[in-house]
């Protein structure tokens, strides 16, 4: 049996790893001196509630060696295989921890990839890996296309506050003062490397709406695979650029809200668009 394995990072519904009997490795939020874990004592939008009240920044904690190896040493026991995708590297040290567990539960079929990516990416790249597997392709040509996939899977977003960026150390005081006074809503993606990067600086929401309808034309997308559109906290952006994108022939699969993990950076009323280009 093959098995797929996520990180929380991957923004699935806990309902829907369950149906699809998928395993999953939660990621911690710590918001001064409380704890939490999504979807057993915190929800999306109690997240934002708290994101928007609390002066301190949450920090996030990748999930430790030893919760990979539970999982890793029961695939072991039932002589299965898993295929982990995981958040990137250059925004979490969770494929570490995976690759270390790896070597302590000591069995070859572990795979863990690298998805260089976040948020509903991944999610896209493991409903793949599972189709894949639910069609009884091997696991190592489960992973060596999924290897292949992850650079053509696309995020486009735009950030509605640069409050978070700031906090979260990626832009400075004066830079984000400047922004939020000239009403900047920066468009971001997550780059080859991995790594979320600001592709437009736009001036107010109409004008950010409009760059991503521009940025998706010299693209082509691959209509085997579905479009969903992103949110992090309230829908009423999102409701516009789907309103825009739809008249231009575009199908979205779901409006999908984006979670704590990458939440923390970008804080409310952010939103997007994922998709996969052709190869």
């Amino acid at each position: 049996m093959i098995r797929i394995l996520v990180d929380a990072a991957s923004d699935y519904q806990l309902e829907e790893i369950k149906e699809k009997n998928m395993e999953l490795v939660p990621i911690k939020i710590t918001i001064g001196d409380d704890e939490y874990v999504e979807g057993v004592n915190l929800e999306r939008n109690q997240f934002y509630n708290i994101l928007a009240e609390n002066q301190e920044f949450p920090k996030t904690s990748q999930p430790s060696p030893q919760e990979f190896v539970e999982i890793f040493k029961d695939v072991k026991e039932k002589g299965d295989e898993i295929i982990c995708i995981l958040l990137s590297s250059a925004l979490s040290g969770t494929c570490q921890s995976a690759v270390l567990a790896k070597s302590m539960v000591d069995y070859e079929k572990i795979y863990i990839i690298d998805s260089l990516t976040a948020t509903v990416c991944i999610k896209v790249l493991a409903d793949y890996a599972k189709k894949m597997a639910e069609e009884n392709k091997s696991a190592q040509d489960i992973v060596k296309e999924i290897e292949c996939l992850k650079s053509h899977v696309k995020c486009i977003a735009a950030i509605d506050t640069l409050e978070y960026l700031y906090k979260g150390g990626r832009l400075s005081k004066a830079a984000a003062a400047v922004g939020e006074a000239v009403n900047i809503k920066p468009i971001i993606t997550l780059t080859d490397a991995g790594e979320v990067g600001i592709v437009k600086k736009c001036i107010g929401k109409k004008q950010a709406i409009m760059q991503i309808r521009k940025l998706l034309q010299d693209m082509e997308i691959d209509k085997d695979f579905p479009i969903y559109s992103i949110y992090s906290y309230g829908t009423e952006n999102s409701e516009k650029l789907e309103e825009k994108l739809e008249k231009e022939g575009y199908k979205f699969a779901n409006r999908l809200q984006i979670g704590p993990t990458i939440g923390t950076h970008i804080g409310p009323e952010a939103f997007g668009i994922i998709f996969v280009t052709k190869r």
